[in-house]
């Protein structure tokens, strides 16, 4: 006799809990593994080196949080996300070193780091894809240094008795770069959901067992005991499936944004005066930042709000900021190109007709705010 089946555990939510014994929780967990799976297969990990967050920030503050005690040495890049960079100032006031990385010619100077490197170097963390520059970051290059220095160091005898962790934000790069830990060099990898797909609520932390992490609060046992708190299958699936999507997509993506990029840059070269583009050697191409001296550009945000065009001026993390762009200070170390910034940033549901649109519109605004002097 078939008996319909009533969920009478509204204590672990209204769909199952994958912590729970019962089918509805067995079913929830498969799905919550089949998309730790999925993301495995694609960053070419295994399966438990994933850890599923709440989104980037919190990957990136249970990498730096987790791996390092007082006593240690970290390096930085300036122009990080503020998901890192708040951490790195929490970690100073707690008494751990902190420096940040060279930079050279929008490139991490691999040959100073190498330098720079202590003993008690344990970690140096930094973004794939700069969210407010486009930035590509010499990642590899990085991790190449770290083993070298370590490799050198043990010949000699020395007291470098560790190879420092190389943590990479990951965030911006699934829509244009490779996704897998090796692409990167990378011993921990932070990913977003927001950044491939409307969802928002997901991340993921790409960790080995074997790196020492500790749990930044505690709770339940989920997720290696590293992220206490019920997982939502439902998420880790949407996220996975975007993931996917934009491994799939992404070279399609790239040309078509390289193009729109080099007609929008063209455009703008030639029709605005006293215009600086922010960027460094190898750039992502579906993101330009622009400097406009003289001019407001959040009265310009809010012009082209107005025309139905959505940008911003910096990092939505820190748009109180009244000091400006700190990732464009820290390429370029002009205060007067910080604070009259435009990040422009597309995916691959935006079309080469909408991003024309914009770019007059664009124009329109600028030589609105030059006739009426709105600097």
């Amino acid at each position: 006799m078939f008996t319909r089946r009533v969920n009478f555990d509204f204590a672990a939510g209204m769909s199952g809990n994958p912590s729970s014994p019962h089918t509805e929780g067995r079913k929830s967990r498969e799905q919550l593994e089949e998309a730790r799976r999925e993301i495995a297969r694609l960053v070419e990990v295994q399966s438990d080196d994933i850890i599923f967050t709440s989104g980037a920030t919190e990957a990136n503050a249970l990498a730096i949080i987790g791996v390092t005690k007082k006593g240690d040495h970290i390096f930085y890049l300036p122009s990080a996300h503020a998901s890192i960079i708040e951490n790195i100032k929490l970690l100073s006031e707690r008494g751990i070193k902190v420096e940040e990385l060279p930079i050279k010619e929008g490139r991490v100077d691999c040959e100073k780091l190498k330098k720079m490197l202590r003993p008690e170097t344990k970690l140096v963390t930094m973004d794939a894809v700069c969210g407010e520059t486009g930035i590509i970051w010499n990642t590899r290059e990085v991790a190449q240094i770290l083993v070298e220095v370590r490799l050198q160091q043990q010949l000699l005898k020395s007291n470098f008795n560790n190879r420092a962790l190389l943590h990479i934000d990951a965030s911006q790069a699934p829509l244009t770069e490779k996704i897998t830990r090796a692409h990167f060099g990378a011993d921990m990898l932070s990913f977003d959901s927001s950044k491939v797909s409307v969802g928002r609520g997901m991340g993921a932390l790409i960790a080995h067992r074997t790196i020492p992490l500790e749990p930044l609060y505690r709770g339940g046992g989920q997720e290696r005991g590293l992220r206490p708190g019920s997982e939502s299958p439902e998420l880790a699936k949407a996220f996975a499936a975007a993931l996917r999507a934009a491994a799939l997509g992404r070279e399609k993506f790239c040309m078509s944004a390289e193009k729109d990029r080099t007609k929008i840059v063209k455009i703008i070269l030639e029709t605005i005066p006293k215009v600086y583009i922010n960027g460094g050697r190898v750039q992502a191409p579906n993101i330009i930042n622009l400097s406009f001296p003289g001019r407001d550009t959040d009265y310009l945000v809010a012009l082209l709000d107005e025309a139905g065009f959505a940008v911003s001026t910096r990092s939505a993390c820190e748009t109180d900021s009244e000091e400006g762009s700190r990732a464009v200070f820290a390429l370029t170390g002009d205060y007067e190109r910080a604070r009259s910034t435009l990040r422009i940033s597309w995916g691959p549901r935006t079309h080469s007709s909408g991003l024309v649109r914009f770019t007059k519109a664009l124009v329109r605004a600028i030589q609105f705010i030059d006739r009426n002097g709105q600097g």
